[in-house]
């Protein structure tokens, strides 16, 4: 089946969204990183402001939700003070630049994601969730995550800027890069014209340049999991979303110096040693992190039924992928589980090995019947 269309835009912080519970209004911190001054700010605007809770995007980002029309402008006075507001909305639209959670000062990253944030003024007009990720590290890790236009490493260890879609990418030096991505994004816009695609889907029926093609990346490192890491320690949070009550306490009992943000719903709380921190998933065989779920109805117009309450009890009783979508869309994850369950008209509908916009196996379930299943579905593995 084909997948119904999401929203056409992502909320920013001068362009918030309307959702069920009220405003969400996402932040795009610079490098994907937060000082401990940064994050302390953020969490106690998100209570003060929102309903207290910090959702992590899958393009490295943040949101509080919960804003109500007439808290909105004191957020935005508080995201200011805290350097976390673009001046000009039109930058901040533009500002989709994943960056490798995991950078160091000599691999050349935040220098090419500053270069790149100086120049998206020079950007051709693209689609509202066109993307960049600067992944220089020795080799890439950002493989999977979503972006247009990729800065990474080739085999060879050399700078590549490649297509997203295309099995290879132009050689560039650090200081070359940067007018390769203009040039690529130049040539996406004219060869899309109108159509609002991405870069990917563009490469289905357009061919690149030769220019474009002449070099494949390096093999795709490991993804990052919760557990210590040489910069510190990762955590996750259930369904993305950290109560900023515990982000506060975290920060002010660790001493860590910032968080690092990531697409995959983690974050690395820098020069941390040990988890062990309420409210966060410390450890990579977790039960939870198999499970995922959209805010559903109580947070989603769209949504029929509550998403969370389930993936909680399916988390429990099956260590297969499960997703629970509070619609057909799959906001909260855009691909296939092993397990999903689709809302529909308060009932459940489940699909195996597949998106929430597949042909499901089952209609109408009750809770009692999904998780009946579950659990037989488990005993089979």
């Amino acid at each position: 089946m084909t997948r119904p269309e999401p929203k056409g835009w992502c909320p920013g912080a001068h362009h918030p969204m309307q959702s069920g519970d009220g405003l969400i209004v996402r932040v795009r911190p610079n490098h994907a990183r937060l000082s401990a001054k940064q994050a302390l700010g953020l969490s106690r605007a998100a209570q003060h402001f929102g309903n207290g809770m910090i959702d992590l995007t899958s393009r490295g980002n943040l949101q509080i939700r919960g804003v109500k029309q007439t808290a909105y402008d004191g957020l935005m006075q508080a995201l200011k003070g805290l350097t976390l507001l673009d001046a000009d909305p039109a930058i901040e639209a533009r500002r989709n630049i994943l960056v490798t959670p995991d950078w160091t000062a000599q691999d050349g990253t935040v220098a090419l994601a500053q270069a790149l944030t100086q120049r998206l003024g020079d950007l051709p007009v693209l689609p509202t969730k066109f993307g960049f990720s600067v992944d220089s590290g020795e080799a890439p890790l950002l493989t999977q995550a979503s972006a247009d236009i990729r800065i990474e490493r080739a085999a060879d260890g050399q700078l590549l800027v490649r297509a997203d879609g295309a099995p290879a990418g132009r050689p560039v030096t650090p200081n070359t890069a940067i007018e390769a991505v203009l040039e690529l994004a130049h040539w996406f816009a004219d060869t899309r014209k109108d159509h609002p695609v991405r870069m990917a889907k563009l490469l289905e029926t357009n061919a690149l340049p030769d220019s474009w093609t002449q070099q494949v990346p390096a093999i795709t490192r490991a993804a990052l999991i919760p557990g210590a890491h040489p910069l510190g320690y990762v955590f996750s949070a259930l369904f993305g979303q950290i109560d900023a009550a515990s982000l506060a306490q975290l920060i002010t009992g660790s001493g860590t110096s910032g968080l690092r943000l990531t697409p995959w719903r983690l974050f690395l709380a820098e020069s941390l040693k040990r988890g062990g921190w309420q409210g966060f998933i410390d450890r990579a065989d977790a039960p939870e992190l198999n499970v995922s779920a959209c805010p559903g109805l109580s947070q989603c117009s769209t949504a029929s039924i509550d998403t969370r309450p389930l993936a909680r009890d399916l988390a429990a009783l099956t260590v297969a992928s499960v997703h629970v979508s509070g619609c057909s869309k799959g906001c909260a994850l855009p691909r296939k589980a092993a397990f999903t369950v689709i809302g529909r008209d308060g009932k459940f509908d489940l699909v195996r090995d597949g998106c929430s916009w597949d042909q499901p196996e089952y209609f109408g379930l009750s809770k009692t019947e999904v998780l009946k299943l579950a659990s037989e579905t488990n005993d089979a593995l």
